[in-house]
């Protein structure tokens, strides 16, 4: 398959040949239940072996332009790199995995949605996710001058509970978008039919996906206890109900302030959709609950609810989705050693240490349970 251009609504001929078998579909979130857990996070193949062959490539993609490339020096499980084409300036992700996944074509497409609702992202040029003449995936986007939120917020700069108000406002108006099924996006539905369709049937399906594995596994690394494993279980069992959704909307489901570029001021980008799913609304909004507290999530909801009224049973299953998240987040931290970092790596505030983040992980989780427990206010965080 030759890289494909997303600058139309049409998908490229024969697409049911191009694309693979996903592992999404037996994934609840990417990072730690693809078959490669942790790739990208303990350790990664030297991005300049790649460097050269992924010129190569964009070289055909753009046999007429002058085209450079240098190192991104990017901090997620992608290998970056800035490309100049002409004088225009790109961002590349390479998905380097041994999984040969090919999900950056359904992030492509998402953006295209996201871009299509008004929402600031990046447009995508490229995207080759066919492994055909490169061992790897690629995309090149737009190249957003502009650090992540995360930046002014470690130096203290940034007005956090006035900025939740606008990330919130922005949930709302990307849950317009309805997508079929719950879950990850099925690659081949979006080659075949540029559509956005989720793997399962039923978001409760999703929804349990390892979710026992992943407490055994956090059990096993002694991060809880048998008897909270349990009790959590149990909890969220009792409220299973909650899971029984006549639709899904999109969810970015990586929202974090690393995610979102602009300034102190306002937005520039929402980026890294690579874990979109078609779910819950209250998920991305408990996303942000699991680094953040009541103040800042009372004004997420307060910008949410300009733009679109707040689900029935909104505080369980903001709750619920916090727990859901924070167990995933938990398993992720102890399996690609963030409790032992220092403060230089992004998830680690300014002054802060390993030991604090695994502190705040395993009290985040028990607030969680106890709110679902008791249908606590969202601000009482």
């Amino acid at each position: 398959m030759n890289a494909t251009t997303i600058t139309s609504s049409a998908p490229p001929a024969n697409a049911a040949d191009l694309v693979s078998p996903s592992h999404r579909r037996t994934t609840y979130y990417w990072k730690c239940d693809r078959p490669a857990a942790f790739h990208g996070t303990t350790g990664r193949t030297d991005a300049g072996t790649l460097q050269s062959a992924l010129k190569q490539a964009l070289q055909e993609k753009f046999p007429s332009a002058r085209l450079s490339l240098e190192p991104g020096h990017g901090q997620g499980n992608h290998i970056t790199f800035i490309a100049t084409v002409d004088e225009a300036r790109r961002f590349v992700r390479v998905e380097d995995g041994p999984e040969k996944d090919n999900y950056l074509i359904v992030e492509s497409r998402v953006l295209h949605e996201v871009r299509t609702l008004g929402l600031p992202a990046p447009r995508v040029h490229a995207v080759d996710a066919s492994r055909e003449s490169v061992p790897f995936a690629w995309q090149m986007l737009d190249l957003v001058d502009a650090p992540d939120l995360n930046h002014f917020q470690k130096k203290g700069e940034l007005d956090l509970p006035r900025m939740a108000g606008e990330i919130g406002a922005a949930i709302a108006r990307w849950q317009c978008a309805e997508p079929a099924g719950y879950g990850p996006f099925d690659p081949a539905q979006v080659m075949e039919t540029n559509t956005l369709c989720g793997f399962h049937a039923s978001y409760e399906d999703y929804f349990f996906l390892h979710f026992e594995r992943h407490l055994r596994y956090l059990t096993h690394q002694q991060l809880l206890s048998s008897r909270e494993a349990a009790e959590i279980e149990s909890e969220v069992l009792l409220h299973r109900p909650l899971l029984a959704l006549n639709q899904g909307c999109l969810v970015h489901k990586d929202l974090a302030l690393w995610n979102i570029l602009g300034t102190p001021e306002g937005v520039a980008a929402f980026i890294d959709w690579d874990d979109a799913i078609s779910g819950d609304a209250m998920d991305d909004l408990s996303l942000l609950a699991c680094f953040h507290d009541g103040p800042v999530l009372a004004r997420a909801l307060e910008g949410y609810q300009m733009l679109r009224p707040l689900p029935t049973e909104h505080r369980r299953r903001f709750w619920l989705h916090l727990l859901r998240n924070m167990i995933v987040k938990a398993v992720i931290r102890v399996g690609a050693g963030y409790f032992e970092k220092s403060d230089g790596f992004f998830l680690i505030g300014s002054g802060s240490s390993g030991q604090n983040l695994q502190t705040f992980t395993t009290q985040r989780i028990a607030s969680a349970l106890q709110g679902l427990r008791g249908d606590l206010p969202v601000a009482s965080l």
